[in-house]
């Protein structure tokens, strides 16, 4: 298990799952909890048993089907309620009887809370702290308390809210988590108020929230203020704004401070790790994350790219490997011949200076017609191919295509497309239908060629987006579409432009289906 001088603790499957649109079955709870303890958290915070029935059940089967290596579950919950013993107490009951090695409680450490939320007093307030702490301490459980609106209660009541850390210390919580709950505060602020609850005995964490956006700042400012307890969520995830981001701060944390947190493999596991929580969560991943995202290590502009080629770390503050990210080389009209000689190079080409030259022209006059090509690669290398081999080449020719679209006497909308073709020596006619001009086309490509190149059958398009470009307008508006495939081994995108939309749909739809074959190992040449 991880070193107990220090914890990084996971929330995203009860702080996280409050996110907006967020929502996880028990399998995918479980599922999220193996990936976390890959990357090698401490504590892993599995929801709140006896409150919901699908945290109860979490917790059931995570004591048969979770084998895990580096973290510790642990249950959360609250103190008893107001009038009551603890021992008494079912929702008490469900945690002491959750399995969870650990117990994180929730406390109000803010007057007001405690006298307008709960609608007790102070002094009761205290005693449910103190009993519940160690009633559970006395089961065998370990005990962390989360101090909820303890920032704002420190500025409301600085003596009571302190009264809460040394109340829960004396009772045997081994860590109380300071949690800014509305998200409010600042670095500079927080980190005075971490020094002075630190003084008060208790050994402090720290669970910020992300509305002033100041979440992963707060909570590294709360670390070099004393804190040796961070909270987070991975992603980013948590209601409104989220919280801090878990892989952000673990990062930071390692890289830039040298703590030792996590194993160097599983750090260098955490990009992969964060996208597989993102098919989990099935929440679109922000491209742009520190560390983990698509777009950290992209480079644009054609200085960056000239400076990157005599030392990649003159634009970057770590090696992306550290994290198992990559460096990625976008072309566009930004680009530069040193540009496209990298992105060249990442994609398996050594360029002369020639091709290089005619391709950073050839890149400018399309991306002035509305092409765009670093969101597509595809795209890109069958254009540098063709720079290369200094001819158009393809698996198949097209002869024509034709797409009718139909509302039917019952008012079904059918669309169907013909295509006819000309792949291997043979000329071929097929009809497709389908729920839209695009996917009818599709199909219909599919009938023409599978039978020729069987590979196709696991070419799925998975994404199509479509744009009006800016200075036209109305109808006759110039169209940019951008279609996603997958052979569900990986992913590429192509594109498309023309004033027509199915024509620059076809555009981008020939594209993925000549990049497929490419991927399939049916050259060109």
């Amino acid at each position: 298990m991880a070193d107990d001088r220090f914890h990084v603790y996971d929330t995203t499957l009860r702080d996280g799952a409050q996110q907006e649109g967020l929502t996880l079955t028990v399998a995918d709870k479980l599922a999220v909890a193996r990936h976390l303890d890959g990357l090698g958290v401490g504590f892993i915070e599995g929801g709140w048993p006896g409150a919901n029935p699908k945290d109860t059940e979490f917790f059931r089967r995570a004591q048969t089907e979770l084998d895990l290596k580096h973290a510790q579950l642990a249950a959360f919950g609250a103190t008893r309620r107001a009038g009551m013993k603890a021992a008494d107490d079912p929702l008490v009951a469900a945690l002491r009887e959750s399995g969870a090695p650990v117990v994180t409680l929730v406390a109000k450490s803010h007057d007001r809370h405690v006298e307008l939320a709960l609608r007790t007093t102070l002094q009761e307030n205290l005693a449910m702290i103190r009993d519940t702490v160690s009633h559970l301490r006395a089961e065998g459980q370990r005990v962390f308390l989360d101090a909820e609106h303890f920032f704002d209660g420190y500025k409301s009541n600085p003596a009571y809210a302190l009264e809460v850390l040394r109340t829960a210390a004396e009772a045997g919580a081994d860590v109380i988590a300071l949690c800014d709950t509305n998200g409010g505060m600042l670095p500079d602020e927080l980190a005075e108020i971490v020094q002075d609850a630190a003084r008060a005995g208790a050994r402090v964490g720290i669970h910020c929230h992300d509305d002033t956006g100041c979440a992963v700042a707060n909570t590294l400012a709360a670390v070099r203020a004393g804190a040796t307890h961070v909270q987070g969520c991975a992603n980013g995830y948590g209601e409104r704004s989220g919280n801090a981001n878990l892989f952000t701060v673990v990062a930071n944390l390692q890289l830039k401070r040298g703590y030792d947190l996590v194993p160097d493999e599983s750090l260098a596991d955490m990009t992969r790790i964060a996208h597989a929580i993102t098919e989990l969560t099935n929440v679109t991943p922000n491209s742009h994350a520190p560390y983990v995202g698509t777009s950290a290590f992209a480079h644009k502009a054609g200085l960056h790219a000239s400076a990157i080629k005599v030392d990649p770390n003159l634009y970057q503050h770590i090696d992306p490997a550290q994290v198992g990210n990559d460096m990625r080389m976008l072309v566009s009209d930004m680009a530069g011949r040193a540009s496209v000689e990298l992105k060249g190079r990442e994609l398996g080409y050594e360029l002369t200076p020639e091709h290089t030259k005619s391709l950073v022209e050839r890149v400018k006059e399309l991306e002035a017609e509305g092409f765009t090509f670093e969101a597509a690669d595809a795209s890109f290398e069958l254009l540098l191919r063709d720079t290369v081999q200094g001819e158009r080449k393809r698996h198949f020719d097209v002869e024509s295509w034709r797409v009718i679209v139909e509302r039917t006497k019952g008012g079904e909308l059918v669309s169907e497309a013909t295509v006819k073709l000309y792949a291997k020596g043979e000329r071929i006619v097929a009809t497709g239908e389908g729920n839209g001009p695009v996917n009818a086309l599709d199909k219909a490509v599919r009938q023409a060629l599978e039978q020729l190149y069987p590979e196709l059958a696991k070419l799925e398009l998975i994404d199509y987006k479509v744009r009006i470009l800016e200075g036209t307008h109305g109808t006759d508006a110039v169209t940019r579409v951008l279609i996603t495939s997958s052979d569900d081994k990986s992913e590429w995108a192509t594109v498309g432009v023309a004033e027509n939309i199915i024509d620059a749909s076809w555009q981008a739809l020939e594209q993925a289906v000549t990049y497929g074959l490419l991927r399939a190992g049916r050259d060109l040449a």
